[in-house]
């Protein structure tokens, strides 16, 4: 899969608030209300992740959840990882 050049990612972020650049990564940190929230929604990404077969580092500290995706294979930003991201925001958004 080809890489992402800047104009794709800067138009992926603009139309994503939240979600920025951090060495070579898409990173957003989402909040929710409690533990027991913030592990929910790691299990829906954990979902939307294994029916992509593409995964995010997740990070996760009492009720923040920090995602960073990129394609590791191919050494950079991939239309496989503004996919899922944008699903995670539509699972945030619902």
């Amino acid at each position: 899969m080809a890489l992402l050049d800047d104009a794709a990612i800067a138009g992926f972020l603009a139309s994503h608030p939240g979600w920025e650049m951090d060495g070579g990564e898409l990173m957003k940190t989402f909040v929710s209300n409690d533990f027991g929230t913030a592990i929910a929604f790691v299990n829906q990404v954990a979902e939307l992740s294994e029916g992509a077969n593409h995964h995010p580092d997740i990070a996760i500290s009492w009720n923040r959840v920090t995602l960073r995706l990129s394609t590791h294979s191919e050494g950079g930003l991939t239309g496989r990882d503004i996919a899922l991201a944008g699903q995670i925001d539509e699972l945030r958004a619902g």
